[in-house]
């Protein structure tokens, strides 16, 4: 799961780079759901952290 998490937190950085792009706006918007699905009371807290932070640093780019 880390790694899972390490290879988003990487992504989710160069998505505001202008000139790399890795993902699509669509495809944020995918990955925000998925990411929301991590936000479970089944799932430990830090992993449930994480994803809540991936999303904000996500949705906040698309905005």
């Amino acid at each position: 799961m880390d790694e899972t998490l390490d290879l988003l937190d990487v992504l989710l950085d160069s998505v505001s780079e202008p000139r790399l792009k890795l993902i699509s706006a669509d495809e944020a918007r995918a990955i925000i759901v998925l990411l929301g699905l991590l936000d479970d009371a089944d799932q430990p807290e830090d992993v449930r952290r994480a994803a809540g932070d991936m999303r904000f640093r996500l949705g906040s780019r698309l905005a």
